[in-house]
């Protein structure tokens, strides 16, 4: 008679290696906030579903892009020019809309302070260039 067969136990050391390298991830919860605050209504959840993946996609495209940019000019670090650059090429920065203003309008205050330096001198304040 023929036994069936029986699947030999998997050593540990080669079921650690089978695990998927985990990709880091925007949270779903910090997804969910920011677009039900500009949608102001409420969103069925496959709806929801899709919206991540297009924010998945676009920072992954986002973050190759400023990749590119970096790389080309010959830098191991991303900077400031490159996400200007990024963003003139999306249409969102132009000379008419520089990016000082886009981060004056829509960053809060702590985040405007590290991205535009500026001095402080007794009641006055006066921007750095």
């Amino acid at each position: 008679p023929l036994h069936p067969l029986q699947a030999k136990p998997v050593p540990k050391s080669l079921r650690a290696s089978r695990k998927k390298a985990c990709e880091p991830e925007v949270a779903s919860s910090l997804i969910k906030k920011i677009f039900s605050h500009y949608v102001k209504m409420p969103v069925a959840r496959d709806a929801f579903k899709i919206v991540e993946k297009c924010s998945e996609r676009y920072f992954q495209q986002l973050s190759s892009d400023l990749e590119a940019y970096s790389n080309h000019a010959g830098r191991k670090t991303v900077e400031m020019a490159d996400l200007e650059v990024l963003m003139r090429r999306q249409g969102l920065v132009t000379d008419k809309m520089p990016l000082r203003v886009l981060i004056e309008r829509y960053l809060p205050l702590e985040y405007r302070k590290l991205l535009i330096p500026v001095a402080v001198s007794g009641n006055k304040v006066i921007p750095c260039k």
